[in-house]
């Protein structure tokens, strides 16, 4: 009898699941492993819970990461992984804010650090859930690397495509784990002033892709570059944002009480990933797709808004 209970609930989902389209499809599909990285790493993190609060953390991050992978795996679609990216910190920084390792809570502080945070989060999160066609499209720069023998695929699609966007947002997340868990001094003006910074930065990255998204809409547009708003003086306004959202983490910490001055690794290797891979490779498609990208991108800055050369 359990075995025919299981096999109607089986047909069911799959009824279910053939009634939708594409997009509700994947939208399904992503939730349900999501939620299950979510349980896996809190169950995970609970086995290891008296060491370092990072470890924990980290430890948590990591088996999240592994599930998500196994939905791409399984799936045929390293796409799955997207929104990981802005999915993941929000938990995180709510974990250290509310089981500070100090055992003090701040609210004025916790309110600081975890409206920008919650903020990009939402932001991001809103932005793939409305151009996110489903598991039937890849991003291209997915496509790109994965090329190769079987075995390399694979190891390109767990440590490349997944694992490292996850050290990286892990790395990139260590300042306010100082800010909020370690510190217990007041707060000061400056936290004021780094919490408005980053909320800033995440209403430039808001613009940009509101201001790229409009002129996208408009047929004519198809194959023009933009060169209106921020993207005047930036190619890529959005990913300013983005590099200074982490930055103004990292501003963060700086208000705490003994934080440790490697601090800036933080920040500066998320903008080198911006830089020096990111950047490049939407280049390089808009030179693909463009015609007059070339000259754009001759007179146009990479990230920072700068007045277009002459």
């Amino acid at each position: 009898m359990g075995y025919l209970n299981l096999l109607a609930h089986k047909n069911g989902i799959k009824s279910y699941l053939t009634n939708m389209n594409e997009r509700q499809k994947g939208l399904f599909i992503c939730f349900w492993v999501y939620l299950i990285a979510f349980v896996v790493a809190i169950y995970c993190a609970n086995q290891i819970i008296g060491a370092h609060q990072w470890v924990v953390v980290s430890f948590a991050h990591f088996v999240a990461t592994c599930i998500v992978y196994i939905g791409s795996f399984i799936y045929k679609n390293s796409s799955l992984y997207d929104p990981f990216w802005s999915f993941a910190p929000a938990p995180i920084a709510v974990y250290v804010a509310f089981w500070p390792e100090s055992g003090v809570l701040n609210y004025e502080k916790i309110f600081l650090v975890l409206i920008p945070v919650i903020f990009w989060s939402f932001r991001l999160n809103l932005n793939w859930l409305r151009k996110w066609p489903g598991l039937i499209e890849e991003d291209f720069r997915y496509v790109k690397l994965k090329k190769g023998s079987k075995l390399w695929i694979n190891f390109v699609d767990f440590f490349g495509i997944h694992m490292f966007p996850t050290f990286q947002v892990n790395l990139s997340l260590l300042p306010i784990y100082y800010i909020l868990s370690k510190d217990t001094g007041d707060v000061s003006w400056l936290l004021y002033c780094a919490s408005i910074f980053t909320i800033l930065a995440v209403s430039l990255e808001t613009i940009a892709d509101r201001q790229m998204r409009e002129f996208a809409s408009i047929p004519s547009n198809h194959r023009a570059t933009m060169r209106t708003g921020f993207w005047k003086f930036s190619r890529h306004p959005n990913y300013l944002g983005e590099v200074s959202f982490w930055f103004g983490l990292f501003l963060m910490a700086l208000t705490a009480e003994n934080y440790p001055v490697w601090l800036f690794i933080c920040p500066l290797s998320m903008y080198l990933m911006f830089a020096l891979v990111t950047c490049k490779m939407m280049d390089n498609r808009s030179l693909e797709r463009r015609p007059d990208y070339n000259e754009y991108m001759q007179k146009t800055s990479q990230l920072f808004l700068w007045p277009p050369a002459k």
